[in-house]
């Protein structure tokens, strides 16, 4: 990285944000409370509340949101006059998934082959590490140019919308002239990319019940409606045969214009296994961010061992279908629900509930912060100029928030980049990236300021 004031302090923080974001892994706060205690939430909440209050914010609180979580929220005035930005992140985390597949624990962060391990090391907790890093940089040269307000979410993952709820309710909380949503990354480690478009989603239980209970296989089996066996109808009628989602009244033929994914280099990515084909037609960048995608989450039957010779009575599954940018997230919702009733066979008992939604979202890459971010990842990535790339991740609160303030500007960036694995077993943070993302983002908001 060149030699800047800002980058060198980034540098000289580095050790003290490692420390930090150790702290901050070590609580489990999946907001799943069946799964994770509530206390585990609420202590990480309480750890960047304080880290909040130490960085002289005003007005900092625990928000209850009407999901029955929360968020925190703290304001730094600026100078008289300035700008007003508003950064977030989300403390909450996916559940850890296998344990014993990570090869350090999940809850405690881990320097391993230069990257740090540790659930939530990227996605977001060191969301919120990286705009605590960019203010302190900008304090220890010449001070903050802007207000600034943060919200970190605590809900996120679950998809259960109680911070847009409470945004809707307090509408003047979060005004902003721009905003950074920083819980997406770069496009590939050490390329710096803001995120132009994001696919929403939904969420849907279906059930299924063919049987007053179940029955021996050996004595109906054959004859006896198998919900089960329902059930896998219906979820193979939701893709075609080369793996494209087919569902009534959706299209799904969209193009993706711009920076493209290139096959091989997804394949790696995504570690598909050789041989292994890759899933829908079109181009990569097609298909994971201009056009919808669903998957089968879980499916609620008997495990392998332990199983009896049974026709089985009811069995469900919970479905999430991502829909890009133009496509109604509620509409494609009851397309879904549709299609499952459609295509349950054998007249059996069906039953489905939307259970999560977020709505698609897509930036205005003309605006004057996206010339402003662009500067700044020049400087904080040399040599490289800052490309615009989908993601076929959701963030629901970013609609909301583009709805509730049409004139902000929304700006997506974050330590996301493939080699993180997100949401997966050893998922990690690359250093480099979160040291540069923290100049990149005092850089910016220094060059917002002055523009």
């Amino acid at each position: 990285m060149s030699s800047n004031p800002v980058a060198e302090t980034v540098a000289l923080l580095m050790p003290r944000a490692q420390a930090e974001l150790t702290e901050l892994v070590a609580f489990k706060s999946v907001a799943d409370f069946d799964q994770f205690p509530r206390s585990e939430s609420e202590g990480a909440a309480n750890w960047v509340a304080d880290a909040l209050r130490a960085e002289g914010f005003q007005d900092v609180a625990l928000l209850n949101t009407p999901d029955g979580t929360q968020s925190v929220y703290g304001f730094l005035p600026g100078p008289e006059g300035a700008k007003t930005v508003l950064l977030y992140a989300h403390y909450d985390v996916q559940p850890p998934l296998d344990e014993a597949a990570w090869t350090t624990p999940p809850f405690e962060l881990t320097e391993r082959d230069g990257r740090w391990y540790g659930r939530g090391a990227a996605d977001c907790k060191g969301g919120f590490i990286m705009h605590l890093l960019a203010l302190r940089a900008l304090k220890a040269n010449g001070g903050v140019p802007v207000g600034v307000k943060v919200i970190v979410e605590g809900s996120e993952e679950q998809g259960t919308g109680g911070l847009e709820r409470y945004a809707e309710e307090h509408p003047e909380l979060l005004t902003a002239d721009t905003i950074v949503i920083g819980d997406v990354g770069n496009f590939r480690l050490g390329l710096p990319t803001v995120t132009s478009t994001l696919r929403g989603m939904t969420l849907v239980r279906v059930q299924i019940d063919t049987l007053e209970g179940n029955l021996h296989s050996g004595q109906f089996g054959g004859a006896a409606p198998d919900a089960l066996g329902a059930l896998i109808r219906v979820l193979d009628s939701l893709r075609a045969e080369d793996g494209s989602t087919t569902i009534d009244g959706l299209t799904g033929d969209a193009r993706w214009e711009g920076l493209q994914y290139e096959e091989e280099a997804f394949r790696k990515d995504a570690k598909v296994l050789d041989g292994v084909e890759l899933t829908g037609s079109g181009t990569v960048a097609d298909r994971i961010w201009a056009r919808p995608a669903v998957t089968v989450l879980g499916i609620d039957c008997p495990p392998v061992v332990g199983a009896t010779p049974s026709v089985q009575a009811g069995a469900r599954a919970l479905v999430s279908l991502r829909v890009p940018p133009g496509v109604d997230a509620a509409e494609a919702s009851k397309l879904l629900q549709a299609h499952l009733e459609a295509h349950t066979p054998w007249g059996a008992r069906v039953s489905s509930e939307q259970i999560g939604q977020g709505q698609p979202f897509r930036a205005d890459t003309s605006s004057p912060a996206y010339t402003a971010m662009a500067e700044a990842m020049a400087v904080a990535y040399p040599g490289e100029e800052m490309q615009s790339a989908g993601q076929g991740g959701s963030i629901p609160l970013c609609n909301t928030l583009a709805s509730l303030y049409p004139d902000a500007e929304i700006l997506l960036i974050g330590l996301s980049e493939p080699k993180a694995q997100i949401h997966a077993v050893n998922e990690s943070v690359s250093p480099d990236e979160l040291e540069r993302l923290s100049v990149t983002e005092a850089l910016f908001l220094q060059k917002y300021a002055a523009s």
